[in-house]
């Protein structure tokens, strides 16, 4: 992707909002098909449990120019104006972004965190204060799959298949419309679309997702959405992260996802058009290009992100636009409105990530007064997390979850079958760990960015072995990225969840053919990303430091040579199964990758792109969808699940070394 400075993007922004500047014209016609430049509104039934009282869905391709028509059947209803002159309503938007399935977090020892009853809570009681004249919904920005145990619900095939849990909690919490985030696409779109016809009661949106071989646009998602309630018309436009969508799939290899700027200004005067006031939700990151907030312990690529569509939408708007974001994990306007979060006239807003906040919006509008006849005020709900150890007169027992403090009904007639549905999985001993000194959580976060990590270790060598049974035999090497181990294991018995918390993300396994040239080139690469000894300190090491740097296998050694900055650290000493790489720059050897790295790492950068999180220079990164690939299928999780099962208890006999594969200097 070009680096787009600001004075050149505020041009493009310019013409764009140029171009899509024109009003499009209604027009009733008989099957009511749309063409370029046109959308169809459509009416559908809204969520049951949700705000709604109409809702209609605008399809068609927003990727094929500005457009300037929406059709409607003959006979249909449409969301005309109907508030009289200086009537105001109070519309409140509750939303929460990036859930990654912790509706409820489950712990034997402190007890289970219900964080989605919690937020049903508080929107019922919004819902019940709420005058003639509130109107109160309740939205997500995206990624609500990928990163607890409920994901094994979902499975990897139609047969594994047991419930959507993110959609289904979502459903039944009375969530009014989503957007489509980058994780929903992690076990493939096939496996998406189950959930959304089975467990999504919203309609989900994306203008900028496209030809999916499995998802089809204006039948599983829509560009677009107009809602009325009490005769307040609110038009939704829904954007999807370009950078960090899993498109090159071997199961969806047409899969793509457009510039969300030019998507959303091609739509915005359509949408404003038939909407008293507009909401953008947005799962492309706050900031642009390269940026630092939320979860990135350094600067990761953003690329076209909120700042961006703020930009180019600002020009555009003629009524009041509020942004409601996701993808960075970011926790804005903690104490009300933030002015760096009011950009070109739209109002930035983000609730952090895994259910922590409840964001909450509260917007008085006055149909037809403009963009500036508005007002707002925001705020965060902390979500509470439980800790039945605590006692009374401890000074954290107040701000803990306790009973009474989320909705029991929610908690036991949506979470609890679900979790019932998982518990015998989840509680099952997978192995013994006889110690752990080397792959305790703190030692893993302290490690993983930095050089050799025990956890990384005993993962890329158990893979190897286990690689004899692979469809294609045994591999020479394994690697995984650091930001892949979310956490490490405690001595004693190891459950099936305590290994899923290990490695939350989905990912199956690829297999790569490459020479001795090429890992040294990759080496050189990996060694530019190291997390530097003179950055350790001012960095938060448990957050992500997106840069793709990786772990291997213990037939690869070599050793990191600092030098003065990034772009002078190589990889020296090379050894590839004990011949020095020198010997063997010609040999082919075969690699097994986690498949988020052999599709490019996105954001990571394994694609040709230059370096980033943080990474001074400009850097370019091995490419690494160039190599000969082969897929295996294998999930990579449940592969590790079953060789640990079979090596019982692990120990430094078993895979938890330190043996100096890599070492800095």
């Amino acid at each position: 992707m070009p680096r787009l400075t600001r004075r050149g993007f505020l041009a493009r922004s310019s013409a764009l909002a140029a171009a899509a500047a024109v009003s499009p014209a209604i027009v009733i016609r008989a099957n009511a098909a749309p063409g370029a430049g046109e959308l169809a509104m459509v009416a559908v039934q809204p969520n049951p449990r949700g705000s709604f009282e109409k809702l209609y869905l605008l399809k068609g391709d927003p990727l094929s120019g500005p457009i300037t028509t929406i059709l409607t059947e003959d006979g249909a209803t449409e969301p005309a104006r109907s508030l009289p002159e200086g009537s105001r309503r109070v519309l409140r938007l509750m939303h929460f972004n990036d859930m990654h399935n912790h509706m409820t977090d489950l712990d034997g020892k402190r007890g289970d965190t219900h964080r989605m009853a919690q937020m049903v809570q508080l929107v019922k009681a919004a819902k019940a204060q709420a005058g003639d004249d509130e109107i109160v919904l309740l939205l997500s920005g995206g990624d609500d799959h990928t990163g607890s145990v409920f994901d094994e619900l979902m499975g990897w095939t139609p047969e594994d298949f047991v419930a959507d849990a993110g959609y289904r909690a979502a459903s039944a919490a009375g969530v009014d419309l989503a957007v489509l985030g980058n994780h929903e696409f992690d076990r493939g779109a096939a496996q998406l679309k189950i959930g959304l016809d089975r467990d999504a009661a919203f309609p989900v949106l994306s203008a900028n997702v496209n030809n999916s071989a499995h998802i089809a646009r204006d039948v599983d998602y829509t560009p677009a959405a107009v809602a009325e309630v009490k005769g307040l018309r609110i038009g939704f436009i829904g954007l999807t992260t370009a950078i960090d969508t899993r498109v090159g799939m071997e199961s969806d290899p047409t899969l793509a996802v457009a510039s969300p700027v030019e998507s959303a200004a091609n739509l915005y005067k359509a949408v404003e058009a038939v909407s008293d006031v507009v909401v953008i939700l947005s799962h492309c990151g706050y900031g642009r290009g390269m940026h630092q907030s939320g979860k990135a312990g350094t600067a990761r690529l953003i690329g076209e992100g909120d700042f961006d569509i703020a930009d180019a939408i600002g020009p555009m708007a003629s009524k009041p636009v509020v942004l409601i974001g996701g993808h960075s994990h970011t926790q804005l306007n903690t104490d009300g409105i933030d002015a760096d979060n009011m950009v070109a006239g739209l109002l930035l807003t983000q609730a952090k990530a895994n259910g922590q906040f409840l964001g909450d919006i509260v917007m008085s509008v006055a149909p037809g007064q403009g963009r500036d006849q508005w007002f707002s005020n925001v705020s965060l709900h902390p979500i509470k997390r439980r800790d039945d150890r605590l006692k009374p007169e401890d000074e954290k027992f107040a701000n803990a979850e306790h009973d009474g403090d989320f909705d029991a009904g929610f908690e036991a007639q949506v979470m609890a079958p679900m979790i019932a549905a998982l518990d015998a999985k989840l509680s099952e001993v997978i192995a013994q760990v006889a110690d752990d000194t080397l792959v305790s959580t703190p030692r893993t976060i302290a490690d993983r960015y930095v050089g050799e990590a025990a956890i990384g270790n005993l993962m890329n060598d158990t893979l190897v072995k286990r690689s004899a049974s692979f469809p294609g035999g045994a591999v020479d090497f394994s690697l995984f990225n650091a930001t892949g181990l979310a956490r490490g294991i405690a001595k004693g018995p190891l459950t099936f969840r305590e290994w899923f918390d290990v490695m939350p993300y989905a990912d199956v396994i690829d297999v790569a053919t490459l020479t001795g040239a090429q890992i040294r080139d990759m080496l050189n690469s990996n060694a530019k990303r190291i997390l530097r000894p003179e950055e350790v300190s001012g960095t938060d090491l448990s957050e992500f430091v997106s840069r793709g740097f990786l772990h291997f296998s213990s037939g690869i050694r070599y050793r990191i040579a600092l030098g003065g900055s990034a772009a002078e650290a190589q990889a020296v000493d090379i050894t590839l199964n004990g011949q020095p790489v020198e010997e063997v720059l010609e040999k082919p050897f075969t690699m097994a990758f986690n498949s988020y790295i052999s599709l490019g790492a996105f954001g990571e950068t394994w694609n040709g792109k230059p370096i980033g999180g943080g990474v001074a220079g400009d850097i370019p990164s091995f490419d690494v969808r160039t190599l000969p690939w082969s897929h295996t299928g294998l999930v990579y999780r449940n592969e590790l699940i079953a060789a640990l099962r079979e090596i019982g208890t692990i120990s430094d006999q078993t895979g938890i070394i330190l043996d100096g594969r890599v070492t800095v200097a």
